[in-house]
């Protein structure tokens, strides 16, 4: 041993006495507290600040762990360590023994996302691509276990190299609870707090084995590409809009538009046609509703037009309608429905599948004539 390395030994047993770690930055987790050659005194000082715990390791082993405190380090505060060195009576000399510091504050807005794209499957849309971002929050709960699993011999371990191992396991399991949950595509955005709940409770677990407590997991954005957007926006307003009303109007938009079209006498003379068929409509529909008021001979009156069969349709486990058959045909081409969604109209006593009521059995196609009498 060199004449320095004798002088720095000497030096560290008479005045460094007292085992401390002042937290200078915000993302270290993990410590350790140098000595020369790992080497405690008998009766040193061991402070552990708040959001602090001490891990003592001794040739790989886990000796102690100490909270927040003051202590005095000897046989009486450091039994396990006592019993591994075999020490019955005390000891006076330097003990050797690895001291690490583990920061145990809640660490906040720590971010997660998916770097690629996943895959889900969707009854209406097919497969789909789906990226997702949030945040999280954890702390250390079992610093020892994180030091022996997790640290190892690492002397400052810090926030960042945790982290890629945390958003690995994340992205794994959020997408394998993405996948289980089966929600129509469009409902991930307005489901997003029951989603993350759901995903805290299964990633639990899974950080506790490796002595980290997940505190809080948010799930901030589920978004996907914009061609699929809009073809959820234009399926959304298909399905909320009455085709009938739909068409009514856009054929008077376009009389109105034809009337106002002066492009010469074919123009002006289609214009008035149109505007005739418009009088027209419009003076029968208020015809209906009028009184006559002269007492010319009452013309029959034939019956009442048979009212429009409507019909009540299942999506999801959700009741959705009254529509007429060929808005529920439209849903069906659509593929909406199928031929085991529950329907059910007035009269009937129950829900059927649509393949089950007959005058629905049309959507399905293949129809053949029951076979002929025999003679």
């Amino acid at each position: 041993m060199s004449l320095f390395d004798e002088i720095k030994k000497k030096l560290s047993h008479e005045f460094i006495d007292i085992i401390e770690w002042l937290d200078t930055g915000n993302d270290t987790l993990v410590h350790r507290f140098e000595r020369y050659q790992n080497e405690i005194k008998n009766n040193a000082q061991l402070i552990v600040r708040e959001g602090q715990t001490a891990v003592f390791i001794n040739e790989g082993q886990l000796a102690d762990v100490f909270g927040p405190g003051t202590y005095t380090l000897n046989t009486q505060n450091l039994p396990i360590l006592t019993t591994l060195k075999g020490w019955k009576y005390g000891f006076d000399s330097p003990f050797k023994a690895e001291v690490y510091f583990v920061n145990t504050r809640l660490f906040t807005d720590e971010k997660w996302g998916t770097k690629n794209p996943f895959i889900l499957s969707d009854d209406r849309f097919g497969l789909v691509e789906i990226r997702a971002f949030g945040t999280y929050s954890f702390r250390i709960e079992d610093a020892g276990k994180f030091v022996l699993d997790v640290v190892g011999t690492d002397g400052n371990f810090t926030n960042y190299e945790v982290n890629e191992h945390l958003k690995s396991l994340i992205v794994t399991r959020f997408t394998d609870t993405i996948g289980e949950a089966n929600l129509p595509i469009e409902l991930y955005a307005a489901n997003a707090t029951e989603l993350s709940e759901t995903c805290q409770e299964v990633m639990r677990p899974e950080f506790g084995r490796l002595g980290i407590g997940l505190e809080k997991f948010y799930i901030e954005n589920v978004s996907m590409p914009e061609e699929l957007k809009k073809e959820i926006f234009e399926y959304s307003r298909l399905d909320k809009l009455d085709m009938t009303k739909l068409s009514q109007f856009k054929a008077a938009k376009a009389m109105e538009a034809a009337a106002k079209n002066e492009g010469g006498t074919a123009g002006a003379g289609m214009g008035m046609g149109m505007g005739f068929v418009l009088a027209q409509q419009m003076g029968g529909m208020m015809g209906q509703a009028a009184q006559p008021l002269t007492a010319s001979p009452v013309a029959p009156v034939p019956p009442p037009m048979p009212a429009q069969v409507t019909y009540f349709y299942a999506v999801n486990g959700q009741q959705l309608g009254p529509v007429p058959l060929d808005r529920l045909k439209e849903l069906f081409a659509a593929r909406t429905i199928n031929r085991d969604s529950l329907v059910w109209k007035q009269g009937m006593d129950n829900w059927a599948a649509l393949k089950d009521v007959e005058e629905l059995k049309a959507f399905l196609g293949g129809n053949t004539p029951p076979p002929l009498p025999t003679t």
